[in-house]
């Protein structure tokens, strides 16, 4: 199979019997490799060459291949392609733009979309794959669970912009894609006031205030020149939202933070800090503690003077 290993380098140690045919080989010598152990047959026309390493986008590129012209990964095999964290169970996931009916693939699931909006492929791991904008609203039609993480994921990488996003639902809820609730609903978990919830402890926070029925809250405000993670809007209250990982296991960051909550105390604000395991396990206690500083505040009968700081 030397003759074969330009092709299956750049093909994830996979080789096609047109490959071999190109290279000026028979059929029968594609038929006595599959039958001497040197390759391995994983789709009708496409096999692996003994000893490479079998990996899951090895399985989607062979999928890709079988399927021939058009084919390219989706759904949840093109989140995985983009770098989203996904099940090893997962089957492969193919969209093609043809219609006519192509070959049944074992482990594969094939996608014929009527509606072509977004197909434009892009190579990932040198396997054609769907653009971000499309696989993500079609996950939810296969996954809805896996969408949550899959939207947190592309937020937090930055490998496609929120308005982008946010113009993806829009322009696909009027296509009819089943997908489009869940991720509508995971975006909308990752934002707030229209801002990027940096982390799963922000994200927590915003969901418990809805669920506990807090006062309005503002997202990442600067007061003092210091970003703050939540300000109850028209009190003195500020929330922080701490991790180990995040705050004080970097130095610089422990003694900004110092820094900030000395300087926001002094003019007048209270800071309170919650955890992770206060928001995940005592969201009650969280939301009775939010509304007793409210409260005590406001029994102190103390105007708070918004003016006398820049809040942006």
């Amino acid at each position: 199979m030397q003759v074969l290993e330009p092709f299956a380098t750049t093909h994830h140690g996979l080789v096609t019997r047109a490959s071999l045919r190109r290279a000026g080989h028979s059929r029968m010598t594609w038929y006595r490799a599959i039958d001497d152990g040197r390759l391995e047959l994983l789709h009708p026309g496409v096999a692996r060459i003994y000893g490479t390493p079998a990996t899951r986008e090895q399985r989607i590129a062979a999928a890709v291949l079988a399927a021939g012209a058009g084919a390219m990964a989706s759904h949840r095999s093109a989140a995985l392609l983009w770098g989203v964290p996904r099940p090893d169970d997962d089957p492969v996931d193919l969209i093609l733009t043809e219609r006519s009916r192509g070959p049944t693939l074992d482990g594969v699931v094939v996608h014929r979309p009527r509606d072509l909006l977004d197909l434009g492929t892009v190579i990932r791991h040198s396997i054609p794959t769907c653009k971000i904008v499309r696989w993500v609203c079609d996950l939810g039609a296969v996954d809805p669970a896996g969408v949550h993480p899959a939207v947190g994921y592309l937020a937090m990488s930055g490998l496609v912009p929120l308005v982008d996003l946010e113009n993806a639902i829009s322009v696909h809820s009027r296509q009819g894609r089943h997908g489009i609730k869940a991720f509508r609903k995971a975006l909308s978990d990752w934002l707030a006031d229209g801002k990027l919830l940096d982390s799963e402890l922000e994200r927590r926070m915003t969901r418990l205030a809805k669920r506990y029925r807090l006062p309005a809250m503002r997202f990442h405000p600067v007061i003092l020149g210091y970003e703050v993670d939540f300000w109850v809007i028209d009190t003195p209250v500020i929330l922080e939202c701490d991790s180990w990982e995040f705050h004080d296991k970097r130095r610089h960051k422990f003694e900004y933070d110092r820094l900030r909550n000395a300087e926001l105390t002094a003019a007048g604000y209270l800071v309170v800090h919650f955890t992770w395991t206060m928001l995940t396990r005592q969201p009650q206690w969280v939301a009775s503690v939010v509304r007793d500083a409210v409260a005590r505040w406001s029994r102190r009968g103390d105007p708070f003077r918004e003016a006398t700081v820049t809040i942006s």
